[in-house]
């Protein structure tokens, strides 16, 4: 899939900037489809000039001029076909951190625990911001009743599975560094350091 397909489904949530965009790419899809504000610039102007979204510019008082985007009919259309596309094998996962977590051993574990401390707090924050979305998409509902009697739920579902993603994320870190402490602990230390449930259960 190109970018193309994310830049229309985002675009479903209404007429947007580039920077309105950016700043949907990064609360909603960059978990699972990233892209830097240039590579959206690009596509946005792709796009327009293939007819799939159009552009208006708008006029502000003291700031620069802005262009807005919204999608097309054929916009929508290709979106809808694309969307009921059968879905091809899911891509695999290449992350460089855990090619470090591979070779980790004979690594200092202060270097390794400092790694690991990075992408926790990596997945909190990105998790704290995910949960102010979801706070805001569910504007003071339940989860039941937004996905009850919401116009569209697609958005809510796909920040489900960011939140589930980052949730599962800090959780094994917290997991990592409890078998770093426990290496590191006397060897008297490591029954004990077991037994609280935490640092002797298996990972996964």
């Amino acid at each position: 899939m190109s970018l193309k397909y994310a830049v229309l489904a985002a675009l479903l949530e209404g007429e947007a900037s580039g920077y309105e965009l950016s700043k949907v790419f990064d609360v909603s899809l960059a978990n699972f489809w990233p892209a830097t504000p240039q590579q959206l610039y690009r596509e946005l102007e792709r796009l327009a000039g293939d007819g799939l979204i159009e552009a208006r510019t708008v006029q502000q008082e003291r700031r620069p001029t802005k262009r807005l985007f919204s999608l097309t009919a054929a916009g929508r259309e290709q979106l809808g076909a694309f969307a009921a596309e059968p879905t091809r094998r899911p891509t695999a996962v290449r992350d460089e951190f855990l090619i470090k977590m591979q070779a980790m051993d004979g690594v200092d574990p202060h270097v390794v625990r400092a790694l690991v401390e990075e992408r926790r707090a990596w997945a909190l924050g990105k998790l704290a911001r995910y949960e102010r979305v979801r706070e805001r998409l569910l504007d003071g509902r339940s989860e039941e009743e937004h996905l009850r009697e919401a116009d569209r739920v697609g958005p809510y579902l796909t920040l489900a599975a960011g939140i589930t993603f980052e949730r599962e994320n800090a959780r094994w870190c917290e997991r990592v560094l409890a078998v770093l402490d426990e290496r590191r602990a006397p060897t008297g230390a490591a029954g004990h350091a077991g037994s609280d449930g935490h640092a002797g259960q298996a990972l996964g």
